[in-house]
C-alpha cells in the first residue's frame, strides 16, 4: 500500500472502530463524499473553542487577537499547501459557493454595466454580452454546471461544453471549435467525482489563453488525493472544499489570480467587507476581506489548517501513490466480477481513486442497501453528475471512492459484500 502506515493512520480516526449495522466493523468507501477527521483535526477546532474564541478583524481584546492570528495562520497554511500565497486564498462556506462567488463577479459586474453610461476599466473583464461563451466539460459535478446555466440564463451567453469518449475521458479533438474568440470562462474539474479521470489541464488552458478566456478549476477531487501547485497549473481559479481533505464541513476555498481578484465586485455584501460606508455608497476592501462578508469561520479554518498539517506530514505523492495501489488492487478484483461494468477508465493512467460500476440485474441502490448490511458505506445514485450518467445510458451508479485510511482489507469487503448481494438477488 506505497509508503503509508495505513494502521498508525487508522488509529488517528476514531470513527473508524465504531461498528454499524447489526456490530458490522465499518468499511468506509465514501471519502468522495466527505472525508472522516482524525484527532488531530477534530482537536484543533476544540482547543480553538475553548481558548481562544472571538469575531477575528474587529476585537481589541486578547482573545480577538488570538482568533485572528488563528484565523490568518490557518488561512497561509492552507494557500502554501497549493502552492500560493496567503492573501490570494478566500475563504467560503464549500466549494459550490466558491464557483458561485466567481460566476456572480460576472453576473454582478454586467448588471453593473447594464446601468452606465460607461463600464469601470476594472469590471470590463468580467462583463457579459449575449453571444459570449461559457465553456465546461460533460464530466462536470452539479456545482460547477447549474451556476453557469443560471449565468447563462440571466445574461444572454451561450453555455457549451467538450464531450466525453467512451472510455470516460475528454474528448479534446474538437477543442478549437468549442473555444472560440467568444469564450471568457472555461470552467472544469481537475478530476471527476463520478469517473475517477484525472484531467489534462494543459492543453485547455493552453487553448484558453489563445482566445483570451479565463480558467476555473473544480479541485475538490484532486487537492485532498495528489500534489496540487496552482501556479504549475496556470489557471485563474481554483476551488475545493476542506471536508474532502479531513478538514470540517462548513469551509471552502477559491484561489485566485491577484490581478483578478483585485477587479472582482463582491458576491455577498455587509459586515468585514467594506474600506468606508456611507447612505449612499461603499467602498470595498482588498481581497480576501472583500469576498468574505460577516463572522467567518474561525473554528473549521483552524481545523482546515490541521488537515494539512496531517496531509503535509503524510506526504501529498504517498498519499497519491497509496490510492494507486488499492485502485489497481480494486480494479483487478471488481473487473473479475460476472456481471460488474466500471463506469470510467478501467487503467491507471491518469485515474483518481473514484470507481463507479454498475451490477447486471441489481439497481444501484439495492446494491448500497446490500452493502450497508454488511458494513460497507459507498455512495449510490448520480453523484450530483446526472448529464455525465446520461451520456453513459446509467440511471445511476455504486461509487467506491478510497484514502489515507484505507487498505487492502476494505478492497476485500467491497468484493465480498458484491458477490453477496449477486447470490442475494440471485443474478450468479
Amino acid at each position: 500500500m506505497g509508503q503509508l502506515d495505513v494502521a498508525a493512520i487508522r488509529s488517528d480516526f476514531p470513527i473508524l472502530s465504531r461498528t454499524v449495522r447489526n456490530e458490522k466493523p465499518l468499511v468506509y468507501l465514501d471519502s468522495g463524499a466527505t472525508s472522516q477527521k482524525p484527532t488531530q483535526v477534530l482537536d484543533a477546532e476544540r482547543k480553538f473553542l475553548e481558548r481562544s474564541n472571538a469575531a477575528v478583524h474587529r476585537g481589541a481584546h486578547q482573545l480577538a487577537e488570538e482568533a485572528t492570528d488563528a484565523y490568518e495562520a490557518a488561512r497561509s497554511a492552507i494557500a502554501g499547501f497549493v502552492g500560493a500565497e496567503a492573501r490570494d486564498l478566500v475563504f467560503t462556506k464549500n466549494a459550490t459557493e466558491a464557483i458561485n462567488l466567481v460566476s456572480y463577479s460576472f453576473l454582478n459586474a454586467t448588471l453593473l454595466a447594464a446601468r452606465s453610461d460607461s463600464v469601470d476599466p476594472e469590471l470590463d473583464r468580467f462583463v457579459l454580452a449575449e453571444g459570449d461563451e461559457i465553456v465546461v466539460t460533460e464530466m462536470e459535478h452539479h456545482a460547477n454546471l447549474i451556476p453557469w446555466q443560471e449565468l447563462c440564463a440571466k445574461t444572454g451567453a451561450e453555455l457549451k461544453w467538450i464531450g466525453l469518449t467512451d472510455e470516460g475521458r475528454l474528448d479534446l479533438s474538437d477543442l478549437d471549435s468549442i473555444i472560440t474568440a467568444r469564450t471568457r470562462m472555461v470552467s472544469f474539474t481537475h478530476q471527476s467525482n463520478l469517473l475517477g479521470t484525472i484531467n489534462p489541464v494543459a492543453p485547455i488552458v493552453q487553448r484558453a489563453r489563445q482566445v483570451g478566456a479565463m480558467v476555473l478549476l473544480d479541485a475538490c477531487q484532486s487537492v485532498p488525493h495528489m500534489p496540487v501547485d496552482v501556479v504549475a497549473l496556470d489557471v485563474d481559479f481554483m476551488a475545493w472544499s476542506g471536508h474532502k481533505m479531513l478538514g470540517p464541513m462548513g469551509i471552502g476555498c477559491l484561489w485566485g489570480r491577484r490581478e483578478l481578484l483585485v477587479d472582482m465586485p463582491p458576491f455577498i455584501s455587509g459586515g468585514s467587507m467594506i474600506k468606508t460606508v456611507s447612505m449612499t455608497e461603499t467602498t470595498f476592501a482588498e481581497p480576501p476581506q472583500r469576498f468574505e462578508a460577516g463572522v467567518p469561520m474561525v473554528s473549521q479554518a483552524v481545523g482546515l489548517h490541521a488537515a494539512v498539517d496531517y496531509l503535509n506530514e503524510l506526504g501529498m505523492t504517498a498519499v497519491h501513490d497509496h490510492e494507486v495501489a488499492l485502485t489497481r488492487s480494486a480494479l483487478d478484483q471488481l473487473e473479475k466480477i460476472p456481471g460488474l461494468e466500471i463506469i470510467g477508465p478501467r487503467d491507471l493512467v491518469d485515474r483518481g481513486s473514484a470507481i463507479s460500476f454498475t451490477v447486471e440485474g441489481i439497481h444501484p441502490h439495492d446494491l448500497g442497501q446490500v452493502l450497508d448490511n454488511a458494513g460497507v458505506a459507498v455512495r449510490v445514485g448520480h453523484h450530483c453528475a446526472w448529464p455525465t450518467c446520461r451520456r453513459y445510458e446509467v440511471p445511476a451508479t455504486t461509487r467506491a471512492t478510497f484514502y489515507v485510511y484505507n487498505n487492502e482489507n476494505d478492497v476485500t469487503a467491497l468484493v465480498e459484500a458484491i458477490r453477496t448481494a449477486q447470490q442475494f438477488f440471485g443474478t450468479v
